[in-house]
């Protein structure tokens, strides 16, 4: 639908409750009074976002948001609208200084905020960075429409997902892919753009054509939009009811842009120089609250009565504020805590309380680590098929996507017959975005399900780093409130040739990504056992799949049963000896087993199959033993993950080396096409014999 609406302001609207309205704006901006002239001034909180000017929108919209299942990205000028959703005084303030018990309990800044559902919208957690809420709110939406329609849940029914931001974030990529999601796929979805002609100090028309998004986007198809001013309460109240209607109907997603003052700096530190003192005079004009009190006084509200209130929310913002700094600070003794599931002191399991399976109770079928080989040996493709074709029919909360992952079956043929087998709602293509598979799996598993989202290439996983970093900082960042349980399918590394966009390893960059399990299978039977519990487990996890093992005949292995799991951080003995440890992962096992083979040495050569955990203990045992240690892979040489485990190794076995820890890796460049320039960088079997030799000699 293409709808283009231009509200006129109107009659009062009684079937608004004026009086909890006038609360809350009187309440936001006694917190904005009383940090902007007291705590930041005082150094008492060191960021101040002041929503002034923005808060009558966002409480409007905020009291129309009742259903317990809405979900609402948001942005860090967002307090007054979680003020509708239940944020009390004290918590609020307790954030902003960084006192326990708050959004974060202090890990994170006061206006990046999370809360969990109250009875109402659940506000996903924010990001730092401008439009990373949007592609999450596109997963969101995406799963009230699955567990509604497929999963027949029927409390979903009626539920959307709204996006917050301002007119900057509308240039960003996140805004652009979450739209084409929820426009292509007709989402509940609603976009609400506050648009106060600045971002930061950059203008209005140097982030959109213009300088007004709903115009730009009036003919967009199967989006519903709406424009008007957001500080004239009947018609911004209009139109914020024709959108939440719009989005709950299930006609697809609306966007509305409302034009608001900011009546302060970006920031606390921001002087605003950039603006002319006329045009900060013309926005003062045009304060939502004067025009909220003339609105409903004496229509609705006597003088005396929004004075009463004045008076009410002054004592409540005191006493939250005396409570709050009441608290005491964080304990920094548990500030590595969360980084992944974990368990209380009590020794309780430390569950999350919003995403992934567990916090709804999900029952996994029977698993073992014991396996139960079929008769004939599979490659890897197969065997990760099979892999995600039982988790398909046992776990309908699985959902499989990615750039042509449905009928195609994947550039590399994983997904072969499941889009067939299992249908569009669970194995799906996506358009051509990894910051929206990416952002899409995050929303997807915070609203309960487990989304296993595919990326072609590893070098393509570039384009959504940012969505890739925060989902793994999730737990972490909000105090275990929320998490987000995903698993990204990375194939990559070098296969019958090489080039610097589709061989590139580069695992290293999940390990320096907090909170991202690393899971790097060498053959068919591990990448069962490691997907499904990187498919059953809740926290998020990197599974890279190597090309060149994908259809090798040497990876090829039986398959080992649908039950078989295998745990993260327990490396394989791939063959023992006492002269000297080799320690490697994925395409280079082969290769070390080859040298080893071709110098005649007795090694004992380690598999580690996950990176993130590592198997530790077991690469110190074997030092240990044989008093010698070579580390292999194919990511380059500096800061690859060879030099942390040569450092544990340094640090906890030292006195039992007879020489010195050597690495073998890839030059600090990029691999070539050209296959002979490919094979003189990846590590080879003859540099590899060459080091042993070396070894054995020292």
């Amino acid at each position: 639908m293409k709808t283009s609406v231009v509200a006129e302001s109107g009659k009062v609207n009684t079937h608004v409750d004026w009086r909890q309205i006038v609360k809350w704006l009187l309440t936001s901006r006694a917190l904005d009074d009383l940090e902007e002239a007291k705590l930041y001034p005082q150094k008492k909180i060191n960021y101040q976002f002041s929503a002034r000017g923005h808060d009558l929108s966002q409480i409007l919209l905020g009291a129309l948001l009742t259903h317990p299942h809405d979900g609402v990205g948001a942005y860090y000028r967002c307090r007054p609208f979680l003020l509708t959703q239940g944020l009390s005084i004290e918590d609020s303030l307790a954030a902003s200084l960084a006192r326990s018990g708050s959004f974060s309990d202090g890990r994170d800044i006061g206006a990046v905020c999370n809360l969990p559902s109250q009875g109402r919208a659940t506000v996903l957690p924010m990001a730092g960075e401008v439009g990373s809420q949007f592609t999450p709110c596109a997963g969101w939406a995406q799963a009230l429409v699955y567990r509604r329609e497929i999963l027949k849940e029927h409390s979903y029914e009626g539920a959307i997902a709204v996006a917050l931001g301002g007119e900057g974030s509308v240039a960003t990529n996140g805004f652009w892919s979450a739209l084409t999601i929820a426009t292509t796929l007709r989402l509940p979805l609603l976009f609400c753009i506050e648009d106060n002609g600045y971002s930061l100090s950059v203008p209005g028309d140097r982030q959109t054509p213009g300088g007004d998004i709903a115009k730009n986007l009036a003919s967009f198809t199967d989006l519903h939009v709406l424009d008007g001013d957001g500080t004239e309460p009947a018609q911004a109240c209009e139109l914020l009811d024709n959108a939440v209607r719009f989005a709950r109907s299930g006609k697809g997603p609306a966007l509305i842009r409302l034009a608001v003052p900011r009546l302060s700096g970006h920031s606390g530190q921001d002087t605003q120089t950039y603006k002319s003192p006329e045009f900060i005079e013309e926005e003062k004009t045009r304060d939502p609250l004067g025009k909220l009190y003339q609105y409903v006084v004496p229509a609705l509200l006597s003088e005396r009565e929004w004075q009463e209130v004045e008076r009410t929310v002054q004592q409540e913002v005191e006493s939250g504020l005396q409570a709050a700094l009441d608290r005491p600070a964080p304990d920094a003794n548990s500030i590595t805590r969360y980084v992944f599931e974990g368990t209380n002191p009590d020794g309780s399991r430390a569950l999350q309380r919003v995403g992934g399976l567990a916090v709804e109770g999900h029952v996994f079928p029977s698993a073992t680590d014991i396996c139960q080989p079929e008769p004939t040996r599979i490659n890897m493709l197969t065997a990760i098929r099979r892999t995600l074709e039982v988790e398909l029919r046992t776990n309908p909360k699985v959902l499989v996507f990615g750039e042509d992952v449905g009928p195609k079956g994947g550039v590399h043929g994983a997904t072969m017959g499941l889009h067939d087998t299992f249908g569009e709602a669970r194995v799906f293509d996506t358009s051509l975005s990894e910051e929206g598979i990416v952002g899409r799996a995050v929303g997807l598993a915070l609203a309960g399900l487990m989304p296993v989202a595919e990326i072609q290439f590893r070098k393509y996983a570039d384009a959504c780093t940012e969505q890739l970093s925060n989902c793994g900082t999730i737990r972490w960042r909000t105090a275990n409130r929320f998490a987000a349980p995903i698993v990204v399918r990375l194939p990559g590394g070098f296969a019958k040739c090489g080039d610097p966009w589709h061989s590139v390893c580069n695992e290293v960059q999940w390990l320096h990504a907090l909170g991202w399990q690393v899971a790097f299978p060498s053959n068919a039977e591990d990448a069962v056992g490691l997907l499904r519990t990187a498919m059953r487990s809740n926290n998020p996890t990197i599974f890279f799949e190597h090309r060149n093992l994908l259809d090798n005949s040497w990876a090829r292995r039986p398959y080992p049963g649908d039950q078989y799991l295998l745990p993260f951080g327990r490396a394989k003995l791939i063959r023992q000896g006492d002269a000297l440890t080799i320690v490697t992962w994925g395409a280079m096992i082969q290769r070390c087993e080859l040298a080893a083979e071709q110098v005649g040495t007795a090694a004992d050569i380690i598999d580690l199959r996950t990176l993130c955990p590592w198997d530790k203990e077991a690469v110190l045992a074997s030092v240990r033993k044989t008093r010698r240690c070579l580390i292999v892979h194919e990511d380059t040489l500096t800061a690859g993950f060879g030099a942390e485990i040569a450092a544990t190794v340094a640090h906890e076995a030292f006195l039992s080396l007879d020489a010195p820890i050597e690495r073998i890796a890839t030059p600090d460049i990029p691999v070539a096409y050209n296959v002979e320039l490919m094979n003189a960088t990846i590590p080879g079997v003859e540099k590899i014999a060459a080091k042993i030799r070396e070894l054995m000699e020292f």
